[in-house]
């Protein structure tokens, strides 16, 4: 149940940010949103990892 809440609110949060993120990609610019972008993947795994050991941990 908690994967699909997760799952539901990174859907809806990628609906919400992608058309934000088009319109105001001049005002950020590409270099600025390809240096945020390489600290995307690690922080999703980081807690990908720490939920893990959470769900180990409690044994829910």
């Amino acid at each position: 149940m908690n994967v699909l809440i997760i799952i539901g609110s990174l859907v809806i949060s990628l609906l919400i940010l992608i058309p934000l993120l088009e319109r105001y990609q001049e005002s950020l610019g590409l270099h600025k949103m390809q240096k945020y972008s390489k600290y995307i993947l690690p922080l999703v795994m980081v807690s990908l990892v720490i939920k893990l050991i959470y769900m180990l941990w409690h044994g829910s």
